[in-house]
């Protein structure tokens, strides 16, 4: 054919590991700039090619080779003897320009340039920064240089020698792979006293137990040591504790040992807690703490989840199905002023919302603002707030300028009291005990009847096959499918259920679902209250302290709502509901169902609003 392929690798660390990128070249090229020309991703100005057969490339002989030259002057760029691989290098110089970054030192640079030669040593080095930085007038002694290198899975620190040779650093950098020169800077740090402390938060602990029962429990489960562990903050209402541990093997062996352990058949998860140096943010700055699901939304969760460690600090990015909302709000507890962004469905959003709620009062920042990245299926928080019907792959960056420019509203959040009065489904011979009252927060909406059962069908047929639902096309697709199903339901909830709102009975229309909204949006976007005026009722808002009861006839009346020909039927507006069930009824609050069994639910504000 005329074409010959060739192995291209990054550097000595590419051999070792043998991850290479194939090109295919003609046969008659003349130089390397051929080679180069495939390399877009590649960014080196000046260049160098080593070649090797494949035989070659397996021996050490390759890497140790001391950079003696090798067929420094190609012609033909294949010759008798075939190269089947090359490594590629940056050319070494006498002269570079580096950048040193300030670190800590506050002073209102990003970094500074400094050109080093062959006789550049780190203190040097160290000598010529400090006037750049202001601190001429200090002790060479207290600063060391630090190279940091940023991989995309792990950040590693070295501090440098003082005689260290930096054009050989660089050299040596080059050598292991030129992406690794470009993920690498060049810290200038004051010397402090390094002290050993891990923050470890271990959650899936039974709840509601007095502080010193749970250092007995990890006494006893993960054999902890007192003298190198202690427990400094404990969540009692979450199940959760903060260890502080002064060993690396300690820790190591007990975040190890966290993920085998299950308590009451329930596991133990642990997440190791960054520090956040709280006084040396400056006033004027609001850091954005981010939460993914990265169940949400098909692949995408996972994606947004890696491209908002690369964008931002990893350290404030937090994997929702590692311990929850928990450990990034405990992580951010100090800092003054701060936002949220949520990745995510509706049911996402509300447990991030529930879990701000009960630690607010441990937060120094206790009203964080929160934004919201919609992952899920019907999204109508999200469309309400104007952060569209759902994410389609929008650049992560502009999100985030989307989060820095948006506005604050206040939005009110509901408390549901469900107090069954008879037990429930399946109890033995009848004498079961009812099951205890149950608290839910509603952000969104309740519904009871026809909506929570479509609700309770789908969610069914996701946890059958779960696979199968990763997009919202497939997933709405469902929805109709189960809809269908019930066309032929008779209208009789309205007796089966009793309605009260602030003191007053509430005759009900014949219905076959009662909703309860909070917000203008319900059912991926439908508006269900109508944008008629009426005498009788306010004009909805979600920060007014009321919430709208609305009635459907069944799922034809339902299907014209989502089609915009028809609202549902105006019943109440009002602050405080009590429901009577004479009946076990489907439920669902923000996409949640179930059966609730005979028993009362009350609908209330529940304290300030987000």
């Amino acid at each position: 054919s005329g074409k010959q392929t060739l192995k291209i690798f990054d550097g000595n660390d590419a051999v070792k590991r043998n991850q290479f990128r194939l090109i295919s070249v003609p046969r008659i090229a003349k130089n390397e700039e051929v080679v180069v020309r495939h390399l877009v991703k590649v960014n080196i100005p000046e260049y160098e090619l080593q070649t090797f057969t494949q035989q070659a490339l397996l021996s050490d002989d390759v890497i140790n080779r001391n950079d003696a030259a090798e067929d420094s002057n190609l012609g033909l760029v294949f010759r008798e003897s075939v190269p089947e691989a090359w490594i590629i290098r940056a050319k070494p110089k006498d002269e570079e320009v580096i950048r040193i970054y300030p670190a800590w030192l506050k002073v209102g640079m990003a970094y500074v340039s400094l050109r080093v030669n062959k006789d550049s040593t780190t203190q040097t080095v160290i000598k010529e920064v400090l006037p750049l930085l202001g601190r001429q007038t200090e002790c060479l002694q207290n600063f060391k240089l630090v190279e940091v290198l940023m991989g995309s899975k792990q950040v590693q620190r070295m501090v440098l020698d003082n005689q260290e040779l930096i054009l050989n650093r660089l050299k040596d950098i080059r050598k292991t792979s030129i992406r690794q020169m470009n993920q690498t800077r060049f810290y200038i740090v004051e010397n402090s006293k390094s002290i050993v402390r891990v923050n470890l938060f271990v959650g899936g602990l039974p709840p509601q137990l007095p502080p010193e029962e749970y250092t007995n429990i990890l006494k006893d489960e993960l054999a902890i040591k007192t003298n190198v562990v202690s427990v400094s903050h404990v969540y009692q209402a979450q199940g959760a504790v903060v260890l502080e541990i002064s060993c690396f093997s300690e820790a190591e062996r007990i975040y190890m040992l966290v993920k085998d352990t299950a308590i009451n058949d329930k596991p133990l998860n642990a997440v190791v807690i960054p520090e956040v140096m709280a006084s040396k943010i400056p006033q004027n700055c609001c850091p954005l703490l981010v939460f993914v699901n990265p169940k949400s939304g098909g692949l995408k969760g996972r994606d947004l989840l890696y491209s908002f460690r690369k964008l931002l600090n990893p350290h404030q990015v937090f994997e929702l199905t590692n311990g929850g909302p928990l450990p990034g709000f405990h992580t951010f507890s100090k800092v003054p002023s701060f936002r949220v962004l949520v990745c995510g469905g509706d049911g996402t959003v509300g447990w991030v919302l529930g879990a701000l709620e009960e630690i607010r009062h441990k937060l120094v920042c206790s009203e964080p603002s929160v934004a919201i990245l919609p992952l899920g299926t019907g999204n109508d928080l999200g469309r309400v707030l104007r952060w569209g019907a759902g994410y389609s792959g929008e650049d992560p960056y502009s999100i985030l300028v989307s989060v820095d420019e948006a506005d604050d509203v206040l939005m009110d959040r509901w408390t549901i009291l469900l107090d069954a009065e008879e037990p429930a489904e399946g109890a033995e011979d009848g004498v079961a005990e009812p099951e205890p009252p149950k608290i839910v927060q509603m952000n969104n909406y309740c519904g009871l009847g026809i909506d929570a059962e479509l609700s309770l069908d789908f969610h069914h047929a996701r946890e059958e096959e779960p696979g199968k639902f990763n997009s919202r096309f497939h997933n709405k697709g469902v929805y109709v499918k189960v809809g269908l199903q019930k066309i032929s339901h008779t209208r009789n909830l309205h007796k089966d259920i009793k309605l009260q709102v602030d003191q007053h009975e509430v005759e009900l229309p014949s219905i076959e679902g009662l909703i309860f909204i909070n917000i203008p949006s319900w059912g991926s976007g439908a508006d269900l209250w109508g944008s008629e005026s009426d005498n009788r009722f306010e004009k909805p808002r979600i920060d007014d302290g009321l919430l709208e009861v609305v009635g459907v006839t069944g799922v034809v009346h339902m299907g014209q709502v989502q089609g915009g020909f028809r609202s549902g039927i105006r019943i109440a507006q009002g602050s405080y509901f009590r429901v009577t069930l004479l009946k076990p009824i489907p439920v669902q609050v923000d996409g949640e169902p179930w059966i609730q069994a005979p028993g009362r639910i009350i609908i209330s504000a529940a304290g300030p609003k987000v």
